[in-house]
């Protein structure tokens, strides 16, 4: 059981997630700085200093904080757009492709680029292809 465990944490994709995890936590630490610090001073500004959290209404000895959710759906809505900016201009850079860039081999269903003439696991020559200069050598072979 321990090795199983032990192969399990040393696959790449739970390194890359852990990875991702990390960094993840570490770019929420801007997000939260640019929608506190910068974007929410400027809601504040435009709504003429009504600050949300204030809003609050009591029902029969409850406290409901509206302010509280309005200031959370605020923030969610620019977290997004932050987001969603961000993430616009990386594909201008760089465009995601959703065309395949591999394919199985048929013979020894191996992923292989989806250029491969040939599958380089099983050797196998694959559909579409034909090399004429392949099976030659035999037919100049000469038997004495």
């Amino acid at each position: 059981m321990w090795k199983e465990f032990k192969n399990f944490i040393q696959k790449g994709n739970v390194l890359d997630m852990a990875v991702g995890i990390i960094m993840g936590t570490a770019f929420t630490a801007i997000v939260n700085s640019v929608v506190e610090d910068l974007l929410m001073p400027i809601i504040t500004g435009l709504t003429a200093g009504v600050d949300f959290q204030d809003l609050v209404v009591n029902v029969g000895g409850a406290t409901l904080k509206f302010g509280n959710l309005i200031n959370a759906i605020i923030t969610f809505l620019i977290i997004s757009l932050v987001l969603f900016l961000i993430l616009k201009s990386m594909h201008k850079i760089e465009p995601v492709s959703d065309e395949p860039t591999t394919k199985e081999c048929p013979y020894c269903k191996s992923e292989i680029s989806i250029s491969a003439t040939r599958c380089p696991n099983c050797t196998s020559e694959l559909e579409g292809y034909h090399n004429e200069h392949a099976h030659t050598h035999s037919e100049n072979v000469v038997v004495k």
